[in-house]
């Protein structure tokens, strides 16, 4: 059993597109008006690629990565993911497709704090009724050794640091094998050093075929990805391909 099996998509292009996202808008009721946090947003995102969201806080990045998971809904334009039209599935259909599509990692970890890092690790392929019993077992046993941490297996959360819980939360995301992996400020409540190391593991990921998005304030991190996306007032301000290096930030 491969770790990492999921292939490639293509539109009717022949594109590799694992996310494309149309003239989005997102609007939000504010007493008797609204605001609108997207407006008109467009971008590509093709397999493989490494793609850091950044700009000022409150400006619509989150958001527009709550469109890109399903957690949200578009006012207005058209999400597709994994070659799937998001914005049109039920919830019932969401819960299913994100749990195959898309690994998602949080700022806070979000460790279920009752189960041990391999339960944690196990929980997302018993959900999708992935693999067999053993073979979810072995799997996760197999994705915390490549996250470092084969040898805290069975101690809680509780029991381990914040980059020690990051590290089993990407094992997480990564157990059903999902194409895209989201990383929400994923080393905002970690130290420098820590950061840095969830970084290198990301790039790795990420050489062995993953594609990831990931939201950060950090501008070092920022700068060391391969393409730079920038949202300034809800609107694509900068999008660069800078090779991990020379992009002077926000």
């Amino acid at each position: 059993m491969s770790l990492f099996e999921n292939g490639k998509k293509e539109n009717g292009n022949g594109n590799n597109y694992v996310v494309q996202v149309k003239d989005v808008v997102k609007s939000f009721p504010v007493g008797d008006g609204e605001v609108t946090i997207l407006k008109g947003l467009s971008f590509d995102v093709t397999d493989g690629e490494f793609v850091s969201i950044v700009g000022p806080s409150g400006n619509g990045k989150s958001t527009l990565l709550n469109m890109i998971t399903g957690i949200d809904r578009p006012t207005d334009g058209e999400v597709i993911v994994t070659g799937e039209e998001v914005h049109k599935m039920s919830e019932n259909q969401l819960a299913i497709w994100r749990g195959q599509n898309v690994g998602i990692i949080f700022q806070f970890f979000q460790m279920l704090p009752a189960l041990s890092l391999l339960q944690n690790v196990i929980l997302p392929m018993d959900f999708a009724r992935k693999y067999t019993p053993k073979e979810r077992r072995e799997r996760a046993m197999h994705l915390l050794e490549i996250v470092g941490l084969e040898d805290q297996a069975h101690k809680l959360p509780s029991m381990v640091s914040g980059g020690q819980q990051q590290r089993a939360a990407i094992a997480r995301a990564l157990s059903n094998d999902p194409p895209l992996l989201v990383a929400d400020e994923p080393t905002g409540n970690l130290d420098s050093r820590t950061a840095g190391d969830v970084f290198d593991l990301f790039t790795e990921l990420v050489t062995q075929g993953k594609t990831l998005l990931m939201v950060t304030h950090d501008k070092e991190l920022a700068r060391r990805v391969p393409r730079v996306v920038e949202i300034t007032d809800g609107k694509i301000t900068r999008d660069e391909y800078v090779g991990g290096a020379g992009w002077t930030g926000y």
